[in-house]
């Protein structure tokens, strides 16, 4: 017998079950289909389990200097199989969380993979949706008002280089490695890839990044890019950039070997194992969405400002829909698109409002526009940079590598744009966002006191030295 809900998400991840929450809050009938675990990739595959590896890096690293802050151990070791297991406890946890959450919202939860039928017996248009359940049992059949796809993506690969889960990887296989490789080439030095590269750094594996554009982490301002590659060379990491993989030249034999072409010279780089990290797909195949009158452009489904696809009462959001491919992306899409479900006349999303980090070693955060974004715009810009040195908290801490830097309309006096790198930027970077909603000046942060001794007070020197009234620096 087929089930009438008012809303039916397809995908349990972070954008998918804070959509639904936001639904039954509303008092939508909702349910959640998901082919694999309630928190997808974010919680199993990406956001959660990386970090986690990364806090244990981190501690692993501190503790192999504990000398430098007059703490004298013995000879310190890791075990990686803990290290693995303190992950998979932390997701687990988590995991169950998510399940609390849609047994209180009263969301039903299809484990299965979900279809989106066209016109049909059951509605004179397309959206019915067909469970195909993960148990055996028969399809369930669910007529859902609206319909929120909420796929996600997977990693991506180099065409020609396959992925064979022992010599050559991804970030998905590279998550569940029972022990650490030796050394490793990791293809791509946007943020997975230096997530990783900074990871595996501080775990003792040898890292060498091939970086096709000019810069790593070419999507932030360019100072940021500098500062990152002069610190992970200072850990020992190998960054090649302007480096084409050529794909045809994989050899496998013990190790695993590959060329790149560099200033029009061919270099041949082996290691233990490839991590390719260039970037996400869409999951959008396998779903139904030829059944429908949905667009999809460069392999993501195309919607409005609210998220509608072409057939208005279906939306989409996430990964699946391109843009900023980032969890709190999807739950506020998300977010969005059910409150416009339910016409409660959402705000659009302003995407150059929302905080980008990178979760390395040292930490990496944005906001807004980068300087060369601004100039290209047309702004006449003024510049605050202040670095972690001068802040007395960052020597207290043992980590005062990196800086804040803020853009400003030198015209309006407003914020264009803040990038920090060092310590603990990704929990500082609300701050900036926070700055950018309200439209603040520099001079309104600068007035906001920070605590003494504070990182935080890297943010309010930077707002000063806008305006060339730095105190420390």
């Amino acid at each position: 017998m087929a089930q009438e809900y008012d809303l039916v998400i397809l995908g349990g991840g972070t954008g998918g079950y804070v959509t639904a929450i936001r639904a039954s809050q509303i008092g939508l009938k909702t349910a959640v289909v998901e082919r694999g675990k309630l928190g997808g990739t974010c919680l199993h595959q990406g956001c959660i389990p990386s970090k986690a590896l990364l806090r244990s890096a981190e501690v692993y690293s501190t503790a192999r200097k504990s000398e430098e802050y007059g703490v004298i151990t013995e000879a310190v070791s890791l075990d990686f199989l803990k290290v693995q297991e303190r992950k998979a406890a932390i997701v687990a946890q988590l995991h169950k969380g998510v399940q609390h959450l849609m047994n209180k919202g009263k969301i039903d939860v299809y484990e299965g993979i979900g279809r989106i039928m066209g016109p049909s017996i059951f509605s004179p248009m397309p959206g019915t949706i067909s469970v195909e359940m993960n148990d055996g049992t028969e399809n369930e059949i669910l007529l859902p008002k609206n319909v929120v796809i909420a796929t996600g993506s997977r990693p991506r690969s180099l065409p020609g280089l396959e992925v064979d889960g022992t010599y050559v990887i991804t970030s998905d296989e590279a998550l569940d490695l029972e022990n650490l490789p030796e050394s490793i080439i990791i293809i791509g030095g946007g943020v997975i890839g230096i997530e990783w590269a900074s990871m595996l750094s501080d775990f003792g594996t040898e890292v060498t990044v091939l970086e096709y554009a000019d810069r790593i982490i070419p999507t932030e301002d360019a100072d940021i890019s500098k500062e990152m590659l002069r610190l992970m060379k200072k850990k020992g990491v190998n960054i090649i950039t302007g480096a084409k993989v050529l794909a045809e030249t994989l050899l496998k034999d013990g190790n695993v070997s590959i060329s790149a072409a560099i200033k029009g010279e061919t270099t041949s780089f082996t290691a233990e194992k490839i991590l390719v990290s260039v970037g996400r797909k869409a999951n959008v195949e396998g779903i139904g969405i030829e059944n429908t009158d949905i667009q999809i452009h460069n392999g993501y489904i195309q919607t409005n400002d609210f998220f509608q696809t072409k057939e208005s009462h279906m939306y989409a959001i996430g990964d699946c829909i391109g843009g900023l491919q980032l969890a709190h992306v999807a739950s506020h899409e998300g977010i969005t698109a059910v409150e416009h479900i339910a016409g409660k006349q959402p705000h659009k999303i302003d995407y150059s409002l929302i905080s980008k980090c990178i979760y390395s070693n040292p930490e990496a955060a944005s906001v807004g526009l980068t300087e060369q974004e601004a100039k290209e715009r047309g702004y006449s810009l003024k510049i605050g940079k202040i670095p972690f040195k001068a802040i007395g908290k960052a020597l207290v801490y043992g980590d005062s590598d990196g800086f804040v830097k803020i853009i400003a309309d030198e015209k309006t006096n407003d914020v264009l744009g803040v990038h920090m790198i060092g310590p603990h930027v990704t929990d500082m970077i609300s701050e900036a966002g926070l700055a950018k909603v309200l439209d603040a000046t520099p001079w309104e942060i600068a007035q906001t006191i920070h605590p003494h001794p504070t990182l935080s007070e890297a943010m309010g020197e930077a707002a000063l030295a806008v305006d060339g009234r730095a105190i420390h620096f």
